[in-house]
């Protein structure tokens, strides 16, 4: 594996131009054996105590002033190397309640209770493994060819990002205003559609706006046997899922990219029982911030008539819950 690092970012001589490092055998192992160790011991987000402490460890060891519980379980390693700017370098630490399936020898076996009661699996699904894997693999070469550049290295390791309130809870806490700010700041992401050792950049939009949004459909239950005393949410979810479709389909420009979905639907707990509720779970992505607005009122318009179309009362009507918390502004490069 090499890295290319951008030591001209470090560097006062603007003429320099970035360099390559390859890391020698013993230290590819030991990044191959950390890369494992973190995907074999993945944490939910709000969780990453053990990562977070590992990632200080590695940082400690190479150099860097490191402080922990920065925003919850975030690291932040600053090494300073004369004059010149500051850079940041970033990864992110959470893992997803996905039980691993690869039958690799490495796999993930982990199972925690969520915050639901549910036990779930977890993994590294979204490569945050190797992110951090590159994010120490990197600091090593940094370190150890700190005579080809000038200035402070900012190492932060960012959690909660699967949900978005990681970085949120970092600036909260004075990311920027107790360590340092950064005139520039780099970070990187895995991508299965990129062929192995290359590397992709995008002018522009580069990733999206990220929405989670719960809607709760409602209806008047009863017995499956009398399916007319009922309303009957199993059928208004369903009609809500194919309709909210109709959204990128029809409503926004084709010109304008965005996707509405449904990643999470959950209602009733018997064959012959009709429930009272369904609830869904939706991912709304989109680069325009204009059409993130119109997708979240064309949900809340869409689940309401077909609410009104079942004959359900104004209080009966869907609830449609914006986690606001969790939003994510698109990223322009």
């Amino acid at each position: 594996m090499k890295y290319a690092f951008l030591s001209a970012l470090l560097i006062s001589n603007s003429a320099f131009a970035a360099s390559q490092f390859t890391p020698n055998t013993n230290q590819q192992n030991a990044l191959n054996e950390l890369y494992k160790h973190l995907h074999q011991n993945p944490e939910l987000s709000y969780q990453e105590k053990a990562t977070s402490q590992r990632l200080a460890k590695e940082l400690t060891q190479l150099g860097f002033s490191v402080t922990e519980n920065v925003g919850g379980f975030g690291v932040v390693g600053i090494y300073k190397n004369g004059n010149g700017p500051t850079v940041m370098l970033r990864a992110d630490t959470d893992g997803l309640p996905i039980i691993e399936e690869t039958n690799k020898d490495y796999a993930s076996k982990v199972t925690v209770i969520d915050k639901s009661g549910n036990k779930v699996g977890v993994m590294h699904g979204c490569g945050h493994d190797i992110h951090m894997t590159s994010f120490i693999g990197t600091a090593q070469q940094l370190i150890e060819h700190k005579s080809d550049w000038q200035g402070t290295l900012m190492m932060v390791a960012q959690p909660a990002e699967e949900v978005g309130g990681g970085a949120k809870a970092m600036l909260k806490e004075g990311l920027y205003t107790k360590f340092a700010k950064p005139d520039y700041v780099v970070g990187l992401h895995v991508s299965a559609s990129a062929p192995a050792g290359k590397i992709a950049i995008a002018p522009g939009y580069a990733l999206a706006n990220v929405d989670s949004v719960d809607v709760i459909i409602k209806g008047r239950g009863g017995h499956g046997a009398y399916p007319h005393t009922t309303i009957d949410p199993v059928v208004l979810a369903s009609r809500t899922v194919l309709a909210l479709q109709t959204i990128a389909s029809r409503e926004v420009s084709p010109l304008e990219p965005n996707v509405i979905t449904v990643g999470s639907i959950h209602g009733g707990s018997k064959h012959n029982i009709i429930s009272n509720q369904v609830k869904l779970q939706l991912t709304l992505r989109s680069y325009n911030p204009d059409v993130r607005n119109q997708q979240i009122a064309a949900i809340k318009r869409i689940t309401k008539g077909i609410a009104l179309s079942a004959g359900l009362s104004e209080n009966e009507h869907p609830e449609v819950i914006v986690h606001e918390s969790e939003s994510i502004p698109s990223t322009y490069n």
